[in-house]
């Protein structure tokens, strides 16, 4: 009896300090990241599609913020911090946006977002961001409303939490039709596939190209599931356009384009960023077809060329796409604020309004360049680049400003 007593106690006492050694590998777990000193979590979280047909420039996104993460905690960025990522899938679908949004939102160690690609997307995702006073930084949204409202005549800022690191259609739809008729283009058919950031692009470029003297022969629309354009290749080809332009992503433009040929209008098809991508010609993208995007070619930027070797060297499955450079500047200038937010912060939910009021002033030499934001949250930097399919790849044709 005596010795199954003592057997209870040692297992008594061994069981203890079991769970006090748990306890304690878990806090030195926890210090170790900062060489022993405990650390406050906060969230950098991101909206993106992750799956779909775009998940490809999506996860560019994503992937890009986890290496500017990964980067500042490994360098102490922000002392008695640990920065996460928080990366939700929208779909490319403006409810399942707002869904992440509202789950990002009442994460109280979610302190900024990066995001959206889509500027449809971005339109429910702006407003409940806002109101839990979080800061919102897009790399791709292009649509102008976002930052400028509906009245682009009387410029007003929408959110001001809301920021982002590339230029907007307003500079890449005249870009593109300039490019188009000093080409020698006179003769333009305009298609758009009724999204914000596909109609957008298309309005823009249209008015642009009629103000510098082209006509503008056939201006129609296709919904954004459809699979077959013979109708409306069939009005345009009657039209006899030198070039068409197609406001719309590289889902929709690869089978447009392969459609055309495939029916004898062998001009060539062009598109806006959202067409940036080697899905565009693994999707029918035929040899001359033409997209912009934003910013000069990132491997050919010095201030580049590390951002695309850390990338590789961090060995992501996916690459970072048209957006990724853009993501990764976002989410360095969302650290950049943290630096200051989170000095004197007790949680992250209270450093909230600092950090939004930080990036207005934040201003630094990125991976794509001079970040820096105006007045409305628009990139300070207007640069783009048309591209080229050629010998099955895209090939950069001119690097510029709008003039």
């Amino acid at each position: 009896m005596r010795n199954k007593k003592l057997l209870g106690g040692a297992v008594a006492l061994l069981s203890a300090s079991l769970l006090f050694a748990g306890c304690g590998s878990r806090a030195e777990s926890s210090a170790s990241a900062t060489g022993g000193t405990a650390t406050k979590t906060a969230k950098i979280g991101v909206i993106a599609p992750l799956t779909g047909d775009l998940a490809v420039m999506g996860l560019g996104i994503k992937n890009s913020v986890d290496l500017a993460i990964k980067q500042a905690n490994e360098s102490g960025a922000i002392p008695g911090w640990t920065l996460e990522l928080a990366a939700e899938d929208d779909q490319a679908t403006p409810d399942v946006g707002a869904n992440a949004a509202t789950k990002l939102a009442a994460d109280d160690d979610v302190v900024a977002v990066v995001g959206t690609l889509n500027s449809g997307v971005a339109q429910p995702v702006q407003p409940i961001l806002n109101s839990a006073t979080i800061a919102m930084v897009s790399p791709a949204n292009t649509s102008p409303n976002l930052t400028q409202g509906a009245d682009l005549s009387n410029p007003t800022r929408t959110y001001p939490n809301y920021f982002r690191t590339c230029t907007t259609d307003a500079i890449q739809g005249p870009f593109a039709a300039q490019y188009l008729f000093e080409s020698g283009i006179k003769k333009l058919a305009v298609v758009n596939d009724k999204k914000p950031y596909g109609q957008g692009l298309a309005e823009a470029v249209a008015a642009k190209f009629k103000e510098l003297g082209g006509e503008v022969v056939a201006d129609e629309t296709v919904n954004k599931d459809d699979k077959d354009f013979s109708s409306v290749i069939d009005i345009i080809k009657s039209k006899s356009p030198e070039a068409v332009y197609f406001g719309t992503e590289f889902q929709l433009a690869g089978p447009m384009s392969k459609q055309m040929g495939d029916k004898g209008l062998n001009v060539p098809l062009m598109g806006g960023d959202g067409i940036y991508d080697a899905k565009f010609i693994e999707l029918g993208g035929r040899e001359k077809d033409l997209a912009t995007s934003v910013g000069a070619p990132i491997e050919t930027l010095e201030s580049g060329k590390s951002f695309v070797e850390s990338y590789k060297a961090a060995g992501f499955s996916d690459g970072y796409s048209a957006y990724g450079a853009y993501a990764y500047d976002a989410a360095n200038a969302i650290i950049a604020s943290l630096k200051q937010s989170l000095a004197s912060a007790s949680d992250a939910k209270s450093a909230r309004q600092a950090t939004i009021d930080g990036l207005s002033s934040v201003s630094f030499d990125g991976a794509t360049g001079k970040v820096a934001f105006d007045e409305f949250g628009d990139a300070v930097t207007k640069t783009l680049t048309v591209y080229e399919v050629t010998d099955g790849a895209w090939v950069a044709k001119q690097t510029g400003e709008l003039k």
